[in-house]
């Protein structure tokens, strides 16, 4: 009866810890956080083979050999097994080879530069980082969105990630893979969503005081059709996006709410990569021995 009834009870608390999973990372919706959550589960299970053994053999020796058990004498007369020691090393190395292998294997299949195979042709997302918000600029629609990422369901998605300063962190746990956003750089992440839903969005890194706030919502629609009429919505009420409109909303701002743009000015995801390589091919052409003449004639002036 006591057994059953402690059984019951790891239960309930493995339901409950389990509940508080629902919405993220072993909660998947989409192939690549599938993917995912396989992986941690095996290479969890391969290491609970070498640690269940060890907690149990620790309580029970514990439990058996405890002071006041006097017929319970431990005295082993041996000083050396080789099945012991054949055992207590082979088994961790094979453990070790195998996770090895399956960790190598996933990583290549799950690299988020690599586009999704066999899933068809990928809708583009510009994303940046700002403080303390996330613009999506989508290339192809010539919109942009801030604080609100929609796509339709099924369709592979590659984001092309930037900051305007600090490093972030962007994640999506429903969906899979996070990835540092940094400034003068592009990263890049290959996402689908495998069944229309609203899944949360956020930045994983530290990046000030409006950290708290930088959340977006990622709206995977039913449809193609569902999402060409949001796009369409999006360029009847929307406001233009270009460098102006750019450096105000590149200011700190806490729980931005979210706002549309029906325009985008051409290559401005571009320049805000490029932004610390303005000139730099200046630099090069008057550093060249052919050109020195003038830079000395520039310098004069």
């Amino acid at each position: 009866m006591l057994t059953r009834k402690l059984f019951s009870f790891a239960f309930a608390l493995m339901v409950l810890a389990l509940s508080g999973c629902s919405g993220g990372v072993l909660d998947p919706k989409g192939q690549i956080g599938i993917d995912e959550k396989n992986l941690i589960i095996i290479a969890t299970v391969l290491m609970l083979v070498v640690v269940i053994p060890v907690i149990i053999m620790t309580l029970y020796f514990a439990w058996k050999y405890r002071d006041g058990r006097d017929h319970e004498i431990y005295a082993p007369k041996w000083a050396h097994s080789s099945k012991i020691e054949a055992a207590v090393w082979t088994i961790p190395i094979v453990i070790i080879i195998v996770l090895g292998v399956i960790t190598w294997r996933s990583t290549q299949a799950l690299d988020p530069y690599k586009p999704l195979a066999g899933k068809g042709e990928h809708l583009t997302v510009q994303v940046v980082s700002l403080n303390w918000k996330w613009l999506f600029i989508y290339p192809e629609q010539g919109i942009a969105t801030v604080n609100e990422l929609v796509f339709p369901a099924n369709v592979p998605v590659e984001y092309r990630i930037t900051s305007q300063s600090t490093m972030n962190s962007f994640f999506i746990p429903q969906l899979g893979s996070q990835i540092y956003s940094m400034a003068g750089m592009e990263t890049q992440l290959h996402l689908i969503a495998n069944e229309p839903g609203t899944f949360k969005g956020f930045s994983a890194n530290y990046s000030g005081a409006g950290f708290s706030g930088m959340k977006f919502n990622a709206i995977a629609t039913p449809t193609q059709a569902d999402f060409d009429t949001w796009v369409a919505n999006v360029k009847a009420k929307g406001t233009k996006l270009d460098q102006h409109s750019y450096e105000t909303l590149t200011q700190p701002s806490e729980y931005h709410p979210v706002s549309y743009y029906s325009e985008v000015e051409q290559g401005l995801f571009h320049s805000i990569v490029m932004k610390y390589m303005q000139g730099h091919g200046e630099m090069n052409y008057y550093a060249k021995p052919e050109h020195a003449a003038h830079n000395q004639h520039r310098v004069e002036e």
